[in-house]
C-alpha cells in the first residue's frame, strides 16, 4: 500500500489524494505538519529534506513535491489518461503544472494567509486589496484559456486539473468580491462533479 505523509487539510496533500482516488489506489495517510508535527524529526527529514508535505512512500521509492508525486503515480500506476505518453499532450500538461507553481501559487498564497491565517484585526487591508487584484488577474488569464477548452490542458481531465483543484476551492471559498470569470466557474463546476474532488478537496479551508 502507498503511504502519504501529510495532513488532509494541506492543499498539496489534497491534490495527491485526489490523484490516488482517480487511479483507484489504496492509500495509508499519516498525519504530519502543523498541529501534528513530525516534519522536523530526523526520520521525516531523512525522507524529505525540505521538511514539507506531502511525502509519498511506495516501497523503497520516496517522492516529495506534490506535482512530482502526481507524475510518478501516473507513470507507475497506469495513469496515461491523466498524463499521456504523447510528448505534445504531456508538454501541455507540464507547462500548466509549472505555471501553477511559478505563477498561481505566489499569487494565491498571500491572499490565503491574510484571509485564513491572519486575524482580521491584524490584516493589512491595503496590501490585501493589491494581492486580491493580482490573484484575480492571474485567474483571468486562465479563464481566457478555458474559453477554448473544457480542462486546463485539453478536453479531458489531467493531472494539471488536479494540481489546480485546491486553489480553485479556496478562491471560491474566500470571503471576497470576485471578478466575473465564467469559464473558470464552469470548470470549477465540472471538477466538483468528480468524487475524488468532493472527498478530498471540498473540505473546510483552514
Amino acid at each position: 500500500m502507498l503511504t502519504i505523509w501529510g495532513r488532509a487539510t494541506s492543499s498539496n496533500v489534497q491534490k495527491v489524494l485526489w490523484c490516488c482516488d482517480e487511479l483507484g489506489l489504496a492509500v495509508e495517510r499519516i498525519d504530519a505538519g502543523r498541529e501534528f508535527g513530525k516534519l522536523d524529526e530526523p526520520p521525516y527529514r531523512a525522507m524529505n529534506p525540505n521538511g514539507l508535505v506531502p511525502t509519498l512512500v511506495d516501497g523503497s521509492v520516496i517522492v516529495w513535491e506534490s506535482n512530482a508525486i502526481l507524475r510518478y503515480l501516473c507513470n507507475r500506476y497506469g495513469g496515461e489518461r491523466l498524463y499521456p505518453a504523447d510528448p505534445a499532450a504531456r508538454s501541455a500538461i507540464d507547462q500548466w503544472l509549472d505555471w501553477q507553481l511559478t505563477t498561481l501559487a505566489p499569487a494565491i498564497g498571500p491572499v490565503f494567509w491574510a484571509l485564513v491565517r491572519t486575524p482580521e484585526s491584524e490584516r493589512d487591508s491595503k496590501a490585501l486589496a493589491g494581492q486580491v487584484e493580482r490573484l484575480g488577474q492571474t485567474w483571468a488569464l486562465l479563464d481566457r484559456e478555458l474559453a477554448n477548452r473544457t480542462h486546463v490542458a485539453g478536453e479531458t481531465l489531467s493531472i494539471a486539473d488536479l494540481a489546480y483543484g485546491n486553489s480553485l476551492r479556496r478562491w471560491y471559498a474566500f470571503a471576497l468580491d470576485r471578478p466575473d470569470l465564467p469559464h473558470l466557474a464552469a470548470w470549477y463546476r465540472r471538477l466538483g462533479q468528480r468524487p475524488g474532488f468532493q472527498t478530498h478537496v471540498m473540505t473546510p479551508v483552514v
